[in-house]
C-alpha cells in the first residue's frame, strides 16, 4: 500500500518549521510532503533529522494496520544502517506484530541489531522464526550465519559449528568459514578454527574478514605452539592468485616471491612459474618471456603452466612459428594437461584473427577430439564445420550434421541448420531445406538464423515443397531441444505471496529488498517470467526494465511471441524517447526500428551509459566523433557531456549511422560490423573470401563480440517490426550519396539566397 499524502502548508512555514524544533501540529503536514517509500529512499541516501521525524509520524498516524508497520519496519532497518542499535531493536519489534508476510525480514534486522547490542540469546531466538517459515526466504543463508555467531557468542558453540556445517554448501562465504572459525575457537577447538581462519585470510584476501583472520591467527598461532597446523601450500597459492585475478599485479608477485622460499615440491615450481605470469599479467612480455624460458622444472602441471605462458608470451610477440613449436612440444609432454587446452584454444583464435586457416583448423581439430567433454569444444567443431562450408568443400554437408549430432545443445545449432538449409537449396532439394528451416523457426524462434529461414521459406519453390520426413526423422533422433511451450501466465500462490512481499518491501522504501526478493523467486519459484515482469514493472527507468527481463528471461529468443503477453515483449523490446528516434531516423533516412535494434544493443536505451572505452550515450558515440558530428549538424558548442543528452545523442548517433550506410552502400552487415569494430576491420575480413551472402560474412566475422553484435541487431530489428508494426514510423527509401550530395548543395544555396534577401 503507497501512501499519498498532500502538502497543505506553504514552503515558508516548512522552512519555519524545521528552525521550530517541529512542533506536532506542523508535523502531520511534513509528512504529507511525500509518501513513505520517497521519504525512506531519501533518509538511507543522506539520513536527516527531519526525513526520521516524517517517517515517525506516519508510524504514529498508522499505529494499527500495515503502513504504519511499515513504517516501523523502515525506521528500524535504517537505525541499523546508521548504527543507532537501541533505536532499531525498538522499531522492529513494534513492527513484527503487524508484518507476518515480512516475518523474516523483521527476524533478521532484528537479529542483527540485537548481535550487535550483545542481547545474543535474544538475537538466536529472533532467527529462530527462520526454521518454520511459510516461504523460503533471500535471507535464509545469511541467517544461519547469524545464528551460528549468536550462538556461538551466547554459550551454545557446538550447536553453531553443527548448523554451518549441516548448510554449509549453500552457505555465503567468506562469512560462512569465518562464522564457522569463531565458533570452533568458542568451543575450545583451536585446531579447527585455525583451518577455517586460515579458508578466509588465504582465500579472501581482499575481504574486511580478511585481516580479523590474521589476527585471530596470531593469537592463536602464540597459544598453540607446535601444534600449530601449517597452511597447505595450494591454500597459500590461492592468496596470491586472488590477487593476481584482482589485477594487483604487486602484491601478486610479493606472495610468489615469499612462496618460492617457503614452499617445496609442485607448490614451490608453480609459484615460480606465477611470478613469469605475473610480469605477462602486467604486459611486460619481454621480461616474463626471459624468465620462463630461465627456468628448468621437472616434469609436472608447472612446468606445462610455464610452457601456456611461453606460448603466450609468442602469441602476443607475433613469434608465430615458435608458437607452433611450443604447441607440438605440449603435444608430446603433457597431451591431456588443462594448460595445453589453453595453449590450443588461444593459439587456434590467434591464427583466426590472422585468417590463417591451415593454422587454426588443426588446433581447433586437437581441442574438440583431445578435451571432446569441455565446453570449449562445440565452438571449435563449429569453427572447423564452418570453414568447411565457407571453402565448398565436400565434406561441409558431413561437418553440419556432425555439428548437430554431437552438439544438439549448443547455440551455434541454429546456423548448421540454416546453411544445410542453404546446401540443399543449392542441389534444388527444396524439401529438405524446408525442414531445415522449420526446425529453425520452430526452436530458434527469434534467433538472427530464424529471421533469415523465415526469409527463405517464403520463396516459392520451398513454398511448394513438403517437409523432407527422411530429414524430420533426423532432427527429430539427435536431442535438439524441444519448442518451448507456453508458460504458465496464472500466477501460483508462491508467485502471488512473493509478488506481495516484494510490493510491501517497495512500498517501505526498500527497492533493494524488493528486487532481491523477485531474484530469489524467479530462482526457485519456477514462475521467473512473471516475476521478471514484477520487478521490471517496479524499475525507475526502462533500461532497467529491460536489464531486469534479460537477465531473468534469459531464454526469451527461443520463446515463441505468440506464447506470451505482448506486455512481456514490449519490456524486452522498449521504445523509449520515442519521438527523438523516429524524427532523427526520419531525418537521416533510416529505418527506426534498425535504429531502436542499435541502441537497444549499444546501450540499452541507458542515456547515461559510458563504456570502458568512453563512448557516451545510448548510441555510444565517443567525444572525438560527436564532436566532428556536431560540426557537421550545426550544433554549436558541443561538450561531451551534451551525448548523455537523448535528443543530441540520437541526433549525432542517426547521422553517424547514416554516414556509414552510405559509405558501405546501404549494406546493414557490414555497416553495423564498422560500428563496432570499425571499417578497416571490416575491409579485410571481406577480402578474407566472396560471400554468396550476407550471412556467410557474418558468420566469418572472427570477433565473438562484434559477430554477435551484428546478428543481434538485426534480429532485433526483425522483432522491433513484428512487435509495433509498420505503420507508427514509415520512412522513404534511403538516398544514395550522390543524391544527399546534391540535396546537401541546394539546402546550402537556399540558405545563401535567404541570407541575401534579408540583407
Amino acid at each position: 500500500m503507497r501512501i499519498c499524502l498532500v502538502r497543505t502548508i506553504p514552503a515558508l512555514l516548512f522552512r519555519l518549521s524545521i528552525r521550530l524544533a517541529l512542533p506536532a501540529a506542523i508535523l502531520a503536514s511534513l509528512a504529507a510532503a511525500q509518501d513513505l517509500a520517497s521519504l525512506v529512499k531519501a533518509d538511507r541516501e543522506s539520513p536527516s533529522v527531519v526525513r526520521r521525524l516524517r517517517i515517525q509520524h506516519v508510524a504514529a498516524t498508522h499505529p494499527g494496520d500495515q503502513t504504519g508497520a511499515l513504517a516501523r519496519f523502515a525506521l528500524g532497518v535504517t537505525s541499523l544502517e546508521q548504527k543507532d542499535y537501541e533505536r532499531a531493536v525498538s522499531d522492529l519489534k513494534a513492527a513484527v506484530p503487524r508484518l507476518s508476510t515480512l516475518q523474516d525480514y523483521t527476524a533478521y534486522y532484528l537479529a542483527s541489531a540485537q548481535l550487535q547490542q550483545k542481547q545474543y540469546s535474544g538475537s538466536a531466538a529472533s532467527l529462530a522464526r527462520f526454521h518454520e517459515l511459510p516461504v523460503s526466504s533471500p535471507l535464509q543463508a545469511r541467517a544461519t550465519v547469524l545464528e551460528a555467531r549468536a550462538l556461538a557468542e551466547s554459550g551454545s558453540a557446538q550447536q553453531a559449528v553443527q548448523i554451518i556445517r549441516e548448510k554449509y554448501q549453500s552457505l555465503p562465504q567468506p562469512d560462512t568459514d569465518f562464522a564457522l572459525a569463531t565458533a570452533y575457537q568458542a568451543a575450545a577447538d583451536r585446531l579447527h578454527a585455525a583451518i577455517y581462519y586460515q579458508r578466509v585470510y588465504y582465500g579472501y584476501p581482499n575481504s574486511d574478514l580478511a585481516a580479523n583472520a590474521s589476527a585471530a591467527l596470531i593469537d592463536l598461532r602464540s597459544a598453540m605452539g607446535a601444534e600449530y597446523p601449517a597452511a597447505p601450500g595450494t591454500l597459500r597459492l590461492e592468496r596470491a592468485d586472488k590477487w593476481l585475478a584482482a589485477d594487483d599485479y604487486s602484491r601478486a608477485s610479493q606472495e610468489y616471491t615469499s612462496l618460492v622460499a617457503e614452499l617445496t615440491g609442485l607448490e614451490r615450481d608453480q609459484a615460480r612459474v606465477r611470478i613469469g605470469a605475473t610480469d605477462f599479467m602486467r604486459t611486460e612480455t619481454a621480461a616474463a618471456y626471459r624468465y620462463l624460458q630461465s627456468l628448468d622444472l621437472p616434469s609436472s602441471e608447472a612446468d606445462a603452466e610455464r610452457l601456456y605462458y611461453l606460448a603466450e608470451c609468442q602469441r602476443r610477440n607475433k613469434d608465430d612459428n615458435d608458437l607452433l613449436d611450443t604447441l607440438k612440444r605440449f603435444e608430446k609432454k603433457y597431451p591431456e594437461s588443462p594448460w595445453r587446452l589453453k595453449a590450443l584454444f588461444s593459439a587456434a583464435n590467434h591464427f583466426l584473427v590472422l585468417n590463417r586457416p591451415e593454422a587454426f583448423e588443426t588446433l581447433y581439430i586437437a581441442v574438440y577430439e583431445d578435451f571432446p567433454s569441455h565446453s570449449l569444444a562445440a565452438y571449435c567443431h563449429w569453427k572447423v564445420a564452418w570453414g568447411a562450408y565457407l571453402r565448398r568443400r565436400d565434406d561441409a554437408r558431413e561437418r553440419m550434421r556432425e555439428h548437430l549430432e554431437k552438439y544438439p545443445a549448443d547455440a551455434r545449432a541454429s546456423g548448421a541448420l540454416y546453411f544445410l538449409g542453404r546446401l540443399s537449396e543449392s542441389a534444388k532439394d527444396f524439401a529438405t531445406s524446408r525442414a531445415y528451416y522449420e526446425k529453425i523457426v520452430d526452436v530458434f524462434p527469434n534467433y538472427y538464423y530464424a529471421v533469415l529461414a523465415r526469409q527463405r521459406l517464403a520463396d516459392a519453390q520451398i513454398v511448394a515443397a513438403a517437409p523432407a520426413p527422411k530429414v524430420i526423422g533426423f532432427l527429430g533422433g539427435i536431442g535438439l531441444q524441444e519448442r518451448k511451450g507456453a508458460p504458465a501466465l496464472e500466477a501460483s500462490p508462491a508467485t502471488k505471496l512473493r509478488i506481495e512481499r516484494a510490493r510491501l518491501l517497495e512500498t517501505a522504501g526498500f527497492s533493494d529488498l524488493a528486487e532481491s526478493e523477485l531474484r530469489f523467486g524467479a530462482r526457485n519459484d519456477g514462475q521467473p517470467l512473471l516475476l521478471a515482469m514484477e520487478l521490471a514493472r517496479s524499475a525507475s527507468a526502462p533500461y532497467m526494465s529491460l536489464h531486469y527481463m534479460k537477465t531473468l528471461a534469459p531464454d526469451y529468443l527461443a520463446t515463441p511471441f505468440e506464447c506470451m503477453p505482448r506486455r512481456f515483449w514490449e519490456l524486452l523490446f522498449p521504445m523509449p524517447y520515442q519521438r527523438d528516434l523516429v524524427t532523427n531516423a526520419r531525418l537521416q533516412n533510416l529505418d527506426p526500428y534498425m535504429v531502436a535494434a542499435l541502441v537497444r544493443q549499444e546501450s540499452e536505451f541507458n542515456p547515461a551509459a559510458v563504456s570502458h572505452k568512453s563512448a557516451y550515450g545510448l548510441t555510444q558515440i565517443m567525444p572525438a566523433t560527436g564532436r566532428q558530428l556536431a560540426r557537421r549538424t550545426g550544433l554549436r558548442r558541443f561538450r561531451k557531456s551534451m551525448l548523455l543528452q537523448p535528443a543530441t545523442n540520437l541526433k549525432l548517433g542517426s547521422k553517424y549511422l547514416r554516414s556509414m550506410l552510405d559509405e558501405w552502400g546501404g549494406k546493414w552487415e557490414e555497416t553495423l560490423a564498422s560500428y563496432n569494430a570499425g571499417k578497416s576491420r571490416v575491409d579485410e575480413w571481406l577480402s578474407w573470401d566472396v560471400y554468396r551472402e550476407p550471412a556467410e560474412f557474418v558468420e566469418t566475422i572472427p570477433f565473438t563480440e562484434t559477430r554477435d553484435y551484428v546478428q543481434a541487431v538485426l534480429r532485433n530489428a526483425a522483432m522491433y517490426r513484428r512487435l509495433y508494426g509498420t505503420a507508427a514510423v514509415k520512412t522513404v527509401p534511403a538516398k544514395s550519396s550522390a543524391d544527399r550530395r546534391s540535396a546537401n548543395r541546394n539546402a546550402s544555396s537556399r540558405r545563401s539566397a535567404k541570407k541575401r534577401r534579408a540583407s
